[in-house]
Formats: structure tokens, C-alpha cells, sequence
């Protein structure tokens, strides 16, 4: 006589009925998987530090202009900040100069740098961490 065939699901789950403790190994090994991977970041990351967007990576490696009003004053105009960085994806990178608050083309979606800390302050070289945000499908 012939066993008849199961799928492996079938398998699955009829170890699970008769060996909890696989159930248990079963259920709990996805989740042990995922601690061992770096957690996604969007930010805030320093200069150097990569973070990961919603697909792409992104490493800020220098800061371009930082021509913002400083904190506490007035100015006739916000300015602006722009970093140079590198954006990988997969088996590609290349570098782009992204400008605070506008999206830039990337892959098949929009790469925007939303935040800057700290503010600009007169004085002093500041400490920055920066925020990305990305929409789109990679």
C-alpha cells in the first residue's frame, strides 16, 4: 500500500497537533529571525550614518549649504539647507544633492530629506541629524 502524499502545510500541521513544542519552535523562530536583522531607520542619522527609507539607503556625507535663518532672529529669507549623499538600492548607488523639504526623483518613487537638527545657530558648528522620507516602490 501507498502513504498517501502531504503538502508541506498539511505536515506542518499535524506536527503542531502532536508536538507542541514544535508548535512553539514553529511560531516563535520568524520572530527570532527578525531580531537579528538592523532595524530599519528613517531617521534622525549624523553625517556618515545610513539611513534606511522605506527601500533605499541613504548616507549623508557632507553638508552642502546651510544657509537657514538662525534660531531667535528674523530674516528677510528662510534660505536653505542641502546635503550631498549617497542613495543605494539593491546592486546601485549613486549621489545626489538633496535640498531640505524637495523630492528628488529616485528609483521608481521620491527621496525628500524632511528634517535638519538643530536649528542654525550663529557661531557654531551644530551637530546634524537628518530625516528622510520616501514615497514610492522600490
Amino acid at each position: 500500500m501507498i502513504a498517501p502524499r502531504f503538502d508541506n502545510q498539511v505536515a506542518v500541521a499535524i506536527a503542531c497537533l502532536c508536538r507542541p513544542r514544535l508548535a512553539f519552535a514553529l511560531l516563535i523562530l520568524p520572530v527570532l529571525a527578525g531580531c537579528a536583522s538592523p532595524r530599519a531607520t528613517e531617521g534622525p542619522v549624523r553625517l556618515g550614518q545610513i539611513a534606511y527609507v522605506n527601500g533605499p539607503r541613504v548616507r549623508v556625507d557632507q553638508v552642502i549649504e546651510d544657509s537657514r535663518c538662525p534660531a531667535d532672529t528674523q530674516c528677510v529669507w528662510a534660505g536653505r539647507m542641502i546635503v550631498r549623499a549617497t542613495v543605494m538600492g539593491g546592486t546601485w548607488s549613486r549621489q545626489l544633492d538633496l535640498t531640505l523639504g524637495t523630492p528628488v526623483d529616485v528609483a521608481d518613487g521620491k527621496l525628500t530629506l524632511v528634517g535638519a537638527l538643530p536649528d542654525r545657530r550663529t557661531g557654531k558648528l551644530p551637530s546634524y541629524r537628518f530625516t528622510f522620507s520616501f514615497q514610492g516602490g522600490l
